[in-house]
């Protein structure tokens, strides 16, 4: 395979064929998407006007994920959040605490595989009873909540503190709007249990 220095040049013509710079060949959506999990940057140009069309082409890879055998990751609440915030004065903060937050889990990823594969090796269906799994990730959100704080007041005039929802135990009495998150992340813990009950 060829290589060059930075990105790889993917330029994509008018019939949407995608063509790889690097290898001289033409590649799919779906190589896209391995080059992205290998972790080989590239940059999606338009092949007649050069306009930078990455954007829009890693977003086409997502749907495309999240219709693949009905195998979807991203939670019907968070899109709605999501969609929701376009046009809000917030949007701006938005992509930088996505960005963020992002980094945290992915840096975080392995720590959680080994305690997710540590924690099954026992009765999975012990282990999802327990809320062991939700602890893990509400330690997750956790982190992500004081990244967002510390975010905020860096972008706060004149350094004034802002106020932004404090993390709290599951146990503890929350209004339902502010559990959203945790209540969908319940569910989805409930769905693979209620799967692992019927291969039981």
């Amino acid at each position: 395979m060829a290589k060059t220095d930075g990105p790889t040049v993917i330029k994509k013509y008018a019939n949407r064929r995608l063509y790889n710079t690097g290898t001289s060949t033409y590649v799919t959506l779906e190589d896209l998407a391995e080059m992205v999990k290998r972790g080989e940057e590239f940059e999606v140009e338009d092949a007649k006007t050069s306009n930078d069309l990455t954007h829009s082409v890693l977003t086409q890879i997502i749907f495309d994920l999240e219709n693949k055998n009905g195998e979807t990751m991203l939670p019907i609440p968070f899109l709605r959040q999501l969609i929701g915030l376009y046009g809000d004065q917030m949007q701006t903060l938005v992509p930088s605490f996505l960005e963020q937050s992002m980094a945290s889990f992915t840096k975080d990823q392995q720590l959680m595989r080994e305690e997710m594969a540590e924690l099954f090796t026992q009765n999975p269906i012990e282990v999802l009873k327990s809320g062991q799994v939700v602890k893990l990730v509400e330690s997750q959100v956790r982190r992500n909540m004081d990244m967002f704080q510390q975010a905020m007041r860096m972008m706060s005039p004149f350094g004034l503190p802002v106020s932004a929802p404090e993390p709290q135990d599951a146990t503890e009495t929350k209004p339902a709007e502010d559990r959203t998150e945790l209540s969908e992340l319940r569910d989805q813990i409930s769905l693979m249990q209620r799967k692992l009950d019927k291969l039981g």
